[in-house]
């Protein structure tokens, strides 16, 4: 990688993760597996009623996809922390925060491009609005990745602790809060024919800040793991 610019190592990076992932299928089937099962399962306790579902829809399935998204947080660095290129990533001379985009984004197109586009399907089965299926697309769209990133600096803190999924559910949901609440408003909005553009927006300047520091975040929270 040293022999590479720091774009042609950032692809490296993101082919080889998206090839080990692709043979770990589990580790991309599972969360949405998750996903379907907890959006399916809200009609099963709080009844059928077609009014009920539709009010309820925006957060359920917002819920569903941020808890989604957290099951399959470790999946960024554990692996490479076990088998030690981890330490090569962290000690190659190109940009740390570079290389962990890279990897961030490989996450993000196995574990939330899939919340994506399921979204407007589960939407559907909670009785969503045709109106609101372009802003559930574009809230997912806008908000996955930021859970995503900030969810790299989560798992860089912890990656050295064992059994740290626990803690590293306390330290990233917090910071998931605003994503879920201006995503299900921006959703609720669109359902009741009110402007969306408020949320959207907030969500857009979350991604635009997200992906300025997160990587920056999450590469000084690798050093310090493994230092």
């Amino acid at each position: 990688m040293s022999g590479t610019g720091p774009l042609g190592a950032a692809g490296a990076v993101l082919r080889r993760d998206l090839t080990l992932f692709f043979r770990h299928r589990s580790d991309i089937i599972n969360p949405l597996l998750f996903f379907i099962i907890v959006v399916t399962l809200v009609p099963l306790g709080v009844g059928p009623e077609e009014s009920t579902l539709r009010v309820m829809a925006p957060g359920v399935v917002w819920v569903a996809a941020l808890l989604a998204a957290m099951l399959s947080l470790e999946g960024i660095f554990r692996s490479d922390f076990d088998d030690g290129s981890l330490e090569q990533l962290v000690i190659s001379p190109q940009p740390l925060a570079l290389l962990v985009l890279a990897k961030v984004f490989a996450h993000w197109l196995v574990s939330g491009l899939p919340l994506v586009v399921l979204g407007p399907v589960l939407g559907a089965s909670l009785f969503l609005p045709d109106r609101a299926m372009g802003t559930l697309v574009l809230s997912l769209l806008l908000g996955t990745p930021i859970l995503s990133l900030i969810g790299a600096i989560g798992v860089a803190l912890t990656v050295g602790v064992q059994r740290g999924g626990v803690l590293l559910s306390l330290l990233v949901l917090p910071l998931y809060i605003p994503v879920l609440i201006f995503g299900a408003s921006a959703v609720s909005s669109a359902a009741a024919g009110l402007p969306v553009i408020g949320p959207l927006a907030l969500l857009g300047a979350l991604l635009a800040l997200a992906l300025t520091l997160a990587p920056l975040g999450a590469a000084a929270a690798l050093r310090i793991s493994l230092s």
